[in-house]
C-alpha cells in the first residue's frame, strides 16, 4: 500500500478512517467484556448457591473462557492500534503529525 498523497490525504486517513476504525473496535470489544463479565457474576451467585449443579459449573466455564478470549483480543487490538500508527508516522511524518490519543 502506498503512502497518502499529501496533508490532507494524509490528515483524512489518519483522523477519519484508522483512528475512528480503532476506537471503534475498542469500544466494541469493552462492551463485550462488560456484558460477559456480568453474565459471568451472575453464574458465580448462582454456583454459590448450588455448588453440585455440573450444568452451571459447565456454563461458568465457558462464559469464563470467552471472557479471557476477549481480554486476551483487546490486548491484540492494542498491539494492532501501535503498530499501525507506527506504520502511519513513519509514511505520513512528512506531511502530518497525528494527534495522541489516550
Amino acid at each position: 500500500m502506498a503512502a497518502p498523497v499529501g496533508t490532507l490525504d494524509c490528515e483524512d486517513f489518519s483522523m477519519f478512517q484508522m483512528m475512528e476504525a480503532h476506537l471503534s473496535r475498542d469500544k466494541a470489544i469493552k462492551s463485550c467484556i462488560s456484558q460477559t463479565s456480568q453474565v459471568v457474576g451472575q453464574l458465580r451467585q448462582e454456583r454459590a448457591k448450588d455448588s453440585d449443579n455440573l450444568a452451571l459449573i459447565k456454563q461458568l466455564r465457558k462464559e469464563q473462557t470467552k471472557l479471557k478470549l476477549m481480554q486476551s483480543e483487546l490486548n491484540v487490538e492494542e498491539v494492532v492500534s501501535d503498530r499501525s500508527l507506527k506504520v502511519f508516522n513513519e509514511r505520513c511524518r512528512i506531511h502530518y503529525t497525528p494527534p495522541k490519543v489516550k
